[in-house]
């Protein structure tokens, strides 16, 4: 009779553990807007942020989603009324840059639809690309999660493009992810890169509005 209570008196607190656990886990997910059962995630935003050294920890999330392809995440941080612009350059252009609401950017994975983002700098033919094509070409074209120089609130290098990130979205706070020039017969001064994340409050909390990249132009 004892060998029979045994495994029963072991097999019990293993059910309650991962009952308990499972409970846990899911708490967890619920507060962080996402679920073990494939919901589409909440548009949760960031905190409204209370110091320079906030927001630069905000974008480095945001740089994270990007670099890991993190499309659900990254959506969860987008305005959940305005959506966010893409600039491939450092000046906004509203009427051709191409916007998208956080839904739209949580398919971005599977979306193999061909948008125009804007006009080439120098040539102005149409900028066509799949989601896929342009995060590789203008949003993280390179590894901005290791980005040597960070401003905040602050554009770390200019080229000749006219910088209006704060005149198009007034009040925006944004972090400039900054990797500088290497090509010596560059000069280092035309192969520098940055990505630029432009966020705004509402509601308060702290969303993602803008994503541009900044680069030598024409």
């Amino acid at each position: 009779m004892d060998r029979l209570k045994r495994p029963f008196s072991l097999v019990l607190p293993i059910l309650v553990g991962v009952f308990i656990g499972a409970l846990i886990s899911s708490t967890i997910f619920a507060a962080t807007g996402f679920s073990v059962f494939g919901r589409a995630p909440k548009k949760i935003g960031a905190p409204v942020v209370a110091s320079d050294a906030d927001l630069a920890a905000v974008a480095l999330n945001v740089v994270g989603y990007i670099g890991s392809n993190d499309f659900a995440a990254l959506a969860s941080i987008v305005h959940p009324d305005y959506g966010v612009v893409f600039s491939p350059y450092a000046t906004v252009t509203l009427s051709t840059n191409k916007h998208f609401s956080a839904e739209q950017i949580a398919a971005f994975g599977a979306d193999s639809t061909v948008y125009v983002w804007g006009v080439y700098d120098g040539s102005g033919e149409p900028i066509e690309m799949t989601p896929a094509v342009y995060f590789s070409e203008f949003v993280f074209s390179r590894n901005y999660c290791e980005s040597p120089i960070i401003g905040v609130n602050r554009i770390i290098k200019s080229g000749n493009a006219l910088e209006n990130i704060t005149e198009t979205f007034p009040g925006v706070k944004f972090v400039d992810f900054h990797i500088p020039g290497c090509d010596k017969d560059l000069l280092g001064e035309l192969d520098w890169s940055s990505l630029r994340l432009g966020f705004e409050e509402d509601g308060g909390r702290l969303w993602l509005t803008v994503i541009l990249n900044s680069r030598w132009t024409v």
